[in-house]
């Protein structure tokens, strides 16, 4: 019996460690597509509205929308050593570090590699994909997190390779949450989690729309507003 407890008391601490290991519980949504993801480095993507004091050792800027492209936000989380990732027509609104990207390119940044994916509409203008406006693919503790930007279901999503995936789900300037769940199909991760919905335009609806759709087939969090 004594064996038996031991056995158990050292399997059920192996799985809590586990656990507390995986990347999903150190991604923070602040709101809209504003995420402060923790790993090897604090990594906050599209900094919006921005109410705690952080600093941010990369920040992930897709595209220039005023919702998205945020100096100001920028400002609340940039230290001396804060590098800066965005898009040509996005850098010159930055002072410090900054790195301009393009889609296609791969790039490692203090040793966390990022891939720059598209993001662009199919049926809308807003996004257009003339401007090369991005999402990112980046590895933190040996997960790749991807995320979206203001994008539409693209058919490059086919060829992404993402364990978790940020995904736009309100419709209006980005894909619908019906849309969405074709894209977390195509990507196939492992956890799914909705974004730009809740401030701008969209609502919790749905996010739950897009964990129903996907219900049995991929997991989805939808997270909490910090």
């Amino acid at each position: 019996m004594k064996i038996f407890l031991a056995i158990l008391f050292l399997f059920l601490n192996f799985q809590t460690a586990k656990g507390d290991d995986t990347m999903g519980k150190n991604i923070h949504w602040l709101g809209h597509d504003t995420f402060r993801i923790v790993g090897e480095k604090v990594i906050y993507t599209d900094p919006f509205k921005i109410r705690k004091e952080d600093t941010a050792d990369i920040i992930l800027i897709t595209h220039s929308h005023y919702d998205h492209c945020s100096p100001e936000d920028v400002e609340k989380i940039q230290g001396p050593g804060t590098v800066i990732v965005t898009v040509a027509d996005c850098a010159g609104k930055f002072s410090g570090n900054v790195k301009t990207v393009r889609v296609g390119e791969k790039i490692n940044v203090e040793g966390i590699g990022i891939e720059v994916v598209p993001a662009y509409n199919t049926n809308k203008e807003f996004h257009p994909k003339s401007k090369g406006w991005a999402g990112y693919i980046f590895t933190l503790k040996g997960e790749r997190i991807y995320m979206a930007g203001d994008t539409d279901y693209i058919p490059e999503m086919k060829n992404f390779n993402a364990d978790i995936a940020l995904l736009p789900v309100s419709g209006t300037y980005v894909m619908t949450a019906d849309e969405a769940v074709k894209a977390a199909l195509d990507i196939n991760p492992g956890i799914a989690v909705p974004m730009h919905y809740g401030s701008i335009v969209g609502s919790a609806d749905d996010a739950k729309r897009f964990a129903e759709g996907l219900k049995g087939r991929i997991e989805v969090e939808i997270l909490e507003k910090e």
